[in-house]
């Protein structure tokens, strides 16, 4: 099949692109660039790099990197919204007055990273090798977030689970339990389903 079949639209490169052109700066000032480190932040960059060259790799591991985490984040903030109770934790900033109000509806990608990934995948197919190349991306950037943020910002929960510290563990000992448990929890199980709906023949 000709690969212009498979191209994905133009819309979506487009939108995506002036989203990221708004977003990027915006967090910058109001959140500081340590906020990039975030894997689902660096996940923002790296799909629009994907969606303009039309990088089925590149869009298969952010694929993994956004599905489960902005299904999770939306179920906490959406509980947390109606009850008041966050069952997973890590969400509280998006009720805190506090903190920017412009940041807090910005963080509403994390429902629209998973869409536009997707979208990109159903068109382009899945790259079983996604699993592989994401979950060593992630032991990159866990590491540099540890050594580069400042620990009371908790990016990527490298200094305790759930946006909170935890002190029951040698700091290096956690880091390799959530280096180790980051791909196992949340990529290897959509990597399982992309490979079932593969074998399927429903996606490619």
């Amino acid at each position: 099949m000709p690969r212009f079949a498979h191209r994905l639209p133009l819309w979506l490169k487009l939108l995506f692109s002036v989203w990221i052109l708004f977003w990027a700066p915006a967090y910058a000032v109001m959140l500081g660039a340590q906020n990039y480190f975030w894997l689902c932040n660096l996940a923002s960059f790296l799909i629009l790099i994907g969606l303009w060259m039309e990088n089925r790799l590149l869009l298969s591991m952010q694929w993994l990197a956004v599905l489960l985490v902005g299904l999770f984040w939306g179920f906490d903030v959406g509980v947390a919204w109606l009850t008041g109770f966050h069952p997973i934790g890590g969400t509280e900033y998006m009720f805190d007055p506090e903190h920017p109000p412009l940041a807090r509806v910005l963080s509403l990608y994390h429902l629209v990273l998973p869409f536009v990934a997707g979208l990109a995948v159903l068109r382009l197919g899945y790259a079983s090798r996604a699993l592989v190349w994401q979950t060593l991306l992630t032991w990159l950037v866990i590491p540099l977030t540890y050594v580069f943020t400042d620990a009371e910002r908790n990016i990527n929960w490298v200094h305790g689970p759930f946006g909170m510290p935890q002190e029951m563990l040698a700091p290096f000992a956690y880091l390799a339990i959530l280096m180790l448990g980051w791909p196992l929890v949340l990529y290897l199980p959509v990597h399982g389903l992309m490979r079932y709906l593969q074998r399927h023949g429903i996606v490619r």
